[in-house]
């Protein structure tokens, strides 16, 4: 090996050996940093959907799609409905969940204590209530449904809660009405059959099951045309239109603006789930729930409004500037860790600022002490030299040994002086000795 490069080499060495202890700090506050952030997000997550062939079931499926390329499994869990899958979180159960808005409020008063600890990832799309019947005769309020089998689903989907409200405005006693509560699939099977005469269900117009009775022949849909009063009863009820022709144009289908009553679904958090898995779950939602559909316009959702519990802080920042800058340019795993960790390494780098003053003085004094510490040695044969107590003979052959050993050192070329300084002492010392 060349002399340069070997210089080169032994300066470097030097140098990371004096800044040893102060990279040993720094990789012990961020491995503490890491542990205390936990920046990596699990791999699995659990999220509770709703019937088969249900809206709910149909983005559980589009979010497993979508998290799926960053790595992360969703597990969907079928359930009843909204109202299920809000006791569902409440208790744990699960990590993530659709709930209609109104169902807070209808919980029972000890979920009703625990739900303002699940964070909301934002509105992301209207649950109208459909209403379909086979009569001759059209429906123009819902009092005209009193003497009609309905189906109002399970319980577990909330929409029978939903009802009981809507019924009491109407001064219909739930009682006296014809009440079906079978599941979604049962429930049409049963309508389409002539076993029941309507049926009652808050969906997304990208539910299989809505499309289908869309534009089944004899099957009508109910114009809620006092659907702007029932939004000003409730405030988590509003009014929407279905537009003519927005089912099939070519058919005509509906053949005029048909008023409906729509709650709106967000997509709730338990308590403890991974700041960077909700952040990815409010990404995906700009991408299902952000085009133009029958109820609303392009980025119209998902958004803060209309939800009944706090919206996290991941979910706000995504709605507010969508996808992380870092992210557009770096994988999920990368952008991720440097969005969780920059302010660690601010206050790391805060820390050690200070205390790399203390480096150079350290690499300068293992440098110079390789050359001083034969000094002593040196200082010490001229001693006894001066005493006159030993042979000259012998000082001269403990100096020999000293040069030779002294010529075994290598130090960095800006300190060479001070190894030369070294050399021509000891010859000093000999000549002096070799004198009468």
């Amino acid at each position: 090996m060349r002399q340069p490069l070997r210089d080169t080499l032994l300066s470097l060495r030097e140098l990371l050996v004096s800044a040893g202890p102060l990279l040993a700090l720094a990789a012990g506050l961020l491995l503490l940093a890491y542990v205390w952030l936990d920046p990596t997000p699990p791999k699995q997550v659990t999220l509770a959907t709703g019937p088969a062939q249900s809206a709910y079931d149909e983005f559980g499926k589009r979010y497993t799609t979508a998290l799926k390329a960053f790595g992360i499994e969703v597990k969907l869990l079928p359930s009843e409905g909204a109202a299920q899958n809000l006791q569902w979180l409440t208790e744990g159960k699960v990590d993530l969940g659709f709930v209609q808005g109104g169902n807070a409020q209808a919980t029972t008063q000890t979920t009703t204590q625990n739900s303002p600890e699940l964070m909301s990832l934002g509105s992301l799309f209207v649950e109208p209530l459909w209403l379909f019947y086979r009569s001759d005769k059209p429906l123009k309020a819902l009092t005209d449904v009193r003497h009609l089998r309905v189906n109002v689903g399970t319980t577990g989907s909330g929409v029978p809660r939903l009802m009981d409200h809507l019924f009491e405005l109407n001064r219909m006693e739930p009682a006296s009405l014809h009440l079906a509560h079978l599941s979604q699939t049962p429930a049409t099977v049963a309508f389409l059959d002539g076993e029941l005469d309507a049926l009652l269900f808050a969906s997304a117009p990208e539910s299989p099951m809505v499309q289908m009775l869309l534009q089944t022949p004899g099957v009508r849909l109910m114009n809620f045309s006092q659907s702007e009063a029932y939004s000003r009863r409730f405030s988590y009820l509003t009014s929407v239109t279905l537009p003519r022709g927005v089912v099939d144009l070519a058919s005509d289908i509906p053949a005029q603006d048909i008023k409906l009553v729509a709650t709106t679904t967000t997509l709730l958090a338990r308590p403890g789930v991974h700041p960077a898995l909700l952040q990815l779950f409010s990404q995906a939602a700009l991408t299902l729930h952000g085009q133009a559909g029958w109820f609303s316009r392009t980025r119209e959702f998902p958004n803060a409004s209309h939800t009944e519990f706090k919206v996290s802080d991941e979910a706000q920042r995504v709605i507010s500037n969508g996808i992380p800058l870092l992210q557009r340019y770096l994988p999920f795993a990368y952008a991720n860790l440097i969005e969780r960790m920059w302010l660690a390494f601010g206050v790391i780098l805060a820390v050690l600022l200070p205390l790399s003053r203390i480096v150079p003085p350290l690499y300068q004094f293992r440098i110079r002490s390789r050359v001083f510490r034969w000094y002593g040695q040196l200082r010490d044969i001229e001693a006894r030299a001066s005493q006159s107590t030993e042979p000259i003979e012998s000082l001269l052959n403990e100096l020999a040994r000293l040069e030779t050993r002294v010529q075994k050192i290598t130090v960095p070329l800006s300190y060479a002086d001070e190894l030369y300084a070294l050399r021509n002492h000891i010859h000093l010392a000999q000549q002096r000795l070799k004198q009468p």
